[in-house]
């Protein structure tokens, strides 16, 4: 099929996907923040000056963000894991070629992947996080972080909705690090999250796993909408960051909910520029057959550790990163 016809293919499915969910493009004027259009203009700095959720590329591939930029006009920030590092086309080529990587040598890729993106993106930073399996103790945490820390200027440090890494990213606020806990799963944990990282310079962001939980039959943009009805409670410091986002419907979703910020794969970004950036309107229906999370009320004014923060997922979720970690690495001999 010659390259033309397949781009034109492209464009009709994205807007026939879109005329069935009813968005079509049109701005919605309910003047709703969270229902505004994408102004994708510059300020001076080159940081975006949008308004609405602050959009995050989901990767590990500067050339990929670049990409993301030069189509969107704009990147806000940058999410990256052991998984997506894994996924780098340079560290994929040297350990496809057996050429595996020991742990000094991943650091310093991962090092160099970071301060290739940096200076490609805004205010939300970019998120590196630590490597941790479920033995992994908050001081051994929070050492990785603290070397993480300084390798850029705009780093959040990601660790685990976990016990041990709830004791670092409350050790590391209090040192003035920004962090990022990645793998929630439940308001409990987004509540301990909250309460462990009072006190913070910078806002702290918590990342609900939607995708992941759309994978067990729960709607997982519930959990979002419930954080954010929760939060409303609380003094803002913590933001919700919509993760695990797979699809367009998602992340109009996560346009109409309100989340702070979003953080998505490229694939999706650019079917959503291509699409013409539409944003949510009146007539948009999110739908998923799955399971609703139902709302609890959760009083937020409680040390983090009264709160149940166990989740097969998050176990789930870590177990993933610390296999695709050492998936780069040299066997020992």
């Amino acid at each position: 099929m010659p390259p033309e016809t397949i781009a034109r293919w492209r464009r009709l499915r994205v807007s026939a996907t879109f005329r069935r969910l009813s968005l079509a493009g049109r701005r919605t004027r309910e003047g709703e923040n969270h229902m505004a259009n994408v102004d994708t203009a510059q300020s001076k700095d080159g940081r975006s000056s949008h308004t609405g959720p602050k959009i995050l590329v989901d990767g590990g591939d500067p050339a990929e963000t670049m990409r993301v930029k030069e189509a969107l006009g704009y990147v806000d920030g940058q999410t990256t894991n052991p998984s997506l590092i894994a996924k780098n086309p340079e560290v994929k080529k040297r350990v496809e070629s057996g050429r595996s990587l020991t742990e000094a040598e991943e650091s310093a890729a991962y090092r160099k992947i970071v301060q290739e993106i940096s200076p490609l993106v805004g205010s939300a930073g970019v998120s590196i996080e630590v490597f941790a399996d479920l033995d992994t103790t908050a001081d051994q945490m929070l050492k990785q972080g603290q070397e993480m820390f300084t390798w850029i200027p705009n780093a959040y440090i990601k660790y685990p909705c976990t016990r041990e890494g709830l004791k670092a990213a409350q050790r590391s606020v209090a040192q003035g690090m920004r962090v990022n806990m990645t793998l929630c799963f439940s308001q409990e944990q987004a509540a301990a999250v909250y309460a462990a990282t009072k006190g913070t310079k910078a806002p702290s962001y918590v990342s609900p796993f939607v995708g992941r939980l759309d994978d067990i039959g729960w709607n997982g943009m519930d959990l979002l909408a419930n954080i954010k009805r929760m939060f409303a409670s609380g003094d803002g410091h913590t933001l919700i960051l919509g993760a695990s986002i797979r699809s367009l419907p998602h992340l109009m979703r996560c346009f109409q909910i309100g989340v702070d910020l979003v953080t998505v794969p490229a694939k999706v970004i650019l079917e959503w520029v291509e699409a013409g950036r539409p944003m949510p309107d009146a007539n948009f229906r999110y739908e998923f057959n799955g399971k609703p999370m139902e709302y609890r009320e959760i009083d937020l004014n409680q040390p983090w550790q009264n709160f149940d923060i166990k989740h097969e997922l998050t176990d789930k979720g870590i177990r993933k990163f610390v296999e695709d970690y050492r998936s780069t690495l040299r066997k020992a001999s």
